[in-house]
Formats: structure tokens, C-alpha cells, sequence
């Protein structure tokens, strides 16, 4: 069996909390629910699960937050990619409804979990800013942020004096600020989860790759390199690292990579600020100043792995286009991850058996809505199908054409790049 791969050399693994230990399954044993994929989605439904009794496994390829769960920018942003109209549009006044419930209140879910399990993650519940930089947006901005703030008194619309000096840029005409959301360390926060889950009973296995997926008897058989596990019911939970081990599932969702570079430390006058920041455009933008006052500096690029700050000159050329004084600042980590796309963009559940719960596509808004799904499954394992969740149960639809996904999303970016830069 080849080792685990190790995490990327990025600043959240130089600074975030020591990993749990996670030791490779050995032998064989037998569950009431086995989980596959050691993310945000895995660990929360573990967590939720073993706090009510329900034996649980997590088996994880390499360790807990291997993938996006450890990679991403760091922004626990609420809402869905949709607005809030357009979500009670596509799904109706009930369920329409919940859904933006869960996901507008899904970063109270991720801090209060931090605060109430003592996870140390450099944990700030200071906002997102959603930003205007060219005209064409500024309506988009102000006609989402009406919507929500009709639902929350945390939202509010902020003009280009105000938001200029909360990121020290004069770029922005306008923003959208949600207090909901924030930021943190997603590394130091993925561990956290796994040291919960298994301190409230869950098994957690890393370095335990999943080759096969069986029933027998009415069991499933998960089959590993070093043991295999039995279980009345799974969780599949591999989001952008999702392979065949369920027919059609690969086909259903596009992986992207999303790219961070980050800096040394900066002065305060840059993104004074601590909330996170993501831009409108044909390709987003995101960025936030750490605890140390790094500026982390995320988007799409290259479709593969990068591990050079050189790699994602066009995020460094970006930021110094945006606060002029970062010229000489030295760009010390850089890395990338995959995310999970789904062709509505909105996250999807599926259930192809009634002992099988798949969740999966969060479309760039994972540290949230991943963390709240953790309950809503484990509800509708514990339940079944008598148990409603606040997302749409929909059957597995593969995309047309998707193994040209790597060179569609390679010419997407180039485009989407090239109108951003002519303000078009």
C-alpha cells in the first residue's frame, strides 16, 4: 500500500494545532455507520453521531483535512451561492426556506462548535465582505444584500467610502457585510473536529483508502488495504476528491482547483480590516489578513497542484494592483486544493440506497456548509427517509461530456480572467 500523501507546505500547516492521531485501520471491524472521506462533511457527521450514541467510523485516505477542508481560504461565509430569492424560487416557500435558514445561520454552527469543543483554529466571527469592482456588479451586490437584509439585521450595505477604508483599497464601489460570517484556520479546525469525534466516541482512521464498496447480507462491506469494515449504513462524504466507488457519483460534480498565496507579514494599513473578502467577477477573487498579518490571496489558476508563490504570480500581481506598497513584500507559501462543483451550484444529497447518504458540491462555500451538514445527516441516518433535512434529496445526475471538465475550466478561467482584466 503507498504511504499517505502529506499536506502541502502551506502557513495554516506551520501553524495550525498538532494533528489527533488517527491510526490506519487494523483488521477487521464492524459499525452501525461507516463514513468515507475525513473532511468537514465526515467529521461533522461523525461528531453529530457519536454524541448520540451511534458507533461510528471515519476512513480517511491520508489524514483528517488532507484535502480542501485543510486548503481553502480560510472564510466561513454564509448563504448559498444563490440569492435568497432565487433559492425560494427553485424550491419552494417550505424547504426553500430552510435551506436559507441552515445556510445563513451555518457560521454560528462552525463557532459555536470551536467555542463549545475548545478547538483551537484562529477563530475570528468578523464578517464577510462580498464586493463590487466594476459597475456591472454593484447592482448584484446591493440587490443581495437587500434580500438578506430583510432576513437578518447582521447584513448591511456599505458605499465606496466605507469599504474603502475598511481594506485600505480603492478599489470597490460598494460591498455587501455579513457579521454572520468570518474566519479561521481550516487545517487547525479540521483536526479539532477529529479530536471531538473521537473524544465523543467515533472512530477516525487515516492513511485507510476505501478500494470497494459491497452489501452482503444486508451490510455493507468497505474493503481496505488493511482491514475492512462492515456497517448498516455509509456516508459518503468525498467531495472534490471523489472517485468511482460509487457508479456515476465521479461524473456528477466538476473538481476545480482553488489556489492561495500568501504573504509575510504586512502592514496595518493594508486590509485593516479582519473580515473576509471575496470579490464579484467572471473568476473570484478572495482574500483575508490572518492572525500573523499575513494576507492570504486565493483563486482559480492553474488546474493542479502548485507549491511556488511563482506559480500564482497573477494573485501577487493582483494584490500589489491593489495596495501598491506590497511591491517589495516577500510571498513565502503557496498551494492548491480542489473544490467540488455541481452543475445548479448548490450542494447535493443524495440517497441511492436507503442505507446510503451521499453529500457533496459546495461550490466554494465548504467551511460553513459542510460543518452544518454534519447534523442534518446524521438526523436522516438515525431517522431515515422519515426524517427531513433542510436540503433537496435528489438522484445522481452525471454531467454531459465530463471528461472534458479539465480543459473547460482551464478556458474558463483564461476568459473569465481576461474580461475581469478589461472591466467587462
Amino acid at each position: 500500500m503507498p504511504p499517505p500523501l502529506p499536506l502541502p507546505r502551506s502557513s495554516y500547516a506551520e501553524t495550525a494545532r498538532p494533528a489527533p492521531e488517527t491510526p490506519p485501520l487494523d483488521g477487521d471491524r464492524s459499525v452501525s455507520i461507516a463514513i468515507v472521506g475525513g473532511g468537514y462533511t465526515g467529521l461533522s457527521a461523525a461528531l453529530h453521531l457519536a454524541e448520540q450514541g451511534v458507533e461510528v467510523a471515519v476512513l480517511e485516505s491520508h489524514e483528517p483535512g488532507w484535502g480542501a477542508s485543510g486548503r481553502n481560504g480560510g472564510q466561513v461565509n454564509p448563504g448559498l451561492k444563490a440569492d435568497p430569492d432565487q433559492v425560494l424560487a427553485d424550491f419552494g416557500p417550505d424547504l426553500g426556506a430552510r435551506m436559507l435558514d441552515l445556510s445563513g445561520n451555518a457560521p454560528n454552527v462552525v463557532f459555536d462548535l470551536i467555542q463549545r469543543h475548545q478547538i483551537a483554529c484562529e477563530a475570528l466571527q468578523s464578517g464577510t465582505l462580498r464586493t463590487a469592482p466594476r459597475r456591472r456588479d454593484l447592482n448584484g451586490i446591493r440587490v443581495t444584500a437587500e434580500q438578506w437584509m430583510r432576513r437578518s439585521d447582521r447584513v448591511s450595505f456599505l458605499d465606496r467610502e466605507v469599504i474603502g477604508g475598511l481594506t485600505g483599497t480603492r478599489r470597490y464601489l460598494g460591498a455587501m457585510l455579513d457579521r454572520r460570517g468570518g474566519q479561521l484556520n481550516p487545517l487547525g479546525f479540521a483536526r479539532g473536529l477529529a479530536a471531538a469525534a473521537m473524544n465523543a466516541g467515533a472512530a477516525v482512521h487515516g492513511g485507510t483508502p476505501v478500494s470497494r464498496i459491497s452489501k452482503h447480507g444486508g451490510r455493507w462491506w468497505l474493503t481496505t488495504p488493511t482491514g475492512t469494515v462492515t456497517a448498516a449504513k455509509i456516508v459518503l462524504a468525498t467531495n472534490g476528491y471523489t472517485g468511482d466507488l460509487w457508479t456515476g457519483l465521479r461524473r456528477s460534480i466538476v473538481p476545480v482547483y482553488s489556489a492561495i498565496v500568501a504573504s509575510e507579514p504586512v502592514s496595518d494599513d493594508v486590509m485593516p480590516t479582519r473580515s473576509s473578502l471575496y470579490e464579484m467577477g467572471n473568476i473570484t477573487v478572495y482574500y483575508r489578513k490572518d492572525r500573523d498579518n499575513r494576507i492570504l490571496m486565493g483563486g482559480r489558476g492553474v488546474q493542479r497542484d502548485v507549491a511556488r508563490p511563482e506559480e500564482l504570480r497573477h494573485l501577487i500581481d493582483y494584490a500589489i494592483r491593489l495596495w501598491p506598497g506590497l511591491r517589495d513584500v516577500r510571498w513565502t507559501h503557496a498551494w492548491s486544493g480542489q473544490l467540488a462543483i455541481t452543475r445548479d451550484h448548490y450542494p447535493h444529497v443524495h440517497e441511492p440506497d436507503e442505507t446510503v447518504l451521499v453529500c457533496l458540491g459546495y461550490n466554494g462555500r465548504g467551511v460553513a456548509m459542510s460543518t452544518a451538514m454534519g447534523s442534518e445527516l446524521a438526523r436522516r441516518v438515525i431517522g431515515g427517509r422519515d426524517a427531513e433535512i433542510a436540503m433537496p434529496i435528489t438522484g445522481i445526475r452525471q454531467i454531459p461530456l465530463h471528461g472534458l471538465w479539465k480543459s473547460a475550466v482551464q478556458a474558463r478561467v483564461i476568459h473569465g480572467g481576461v474580461r475581469d482584466y478589461l472591466g467587462l
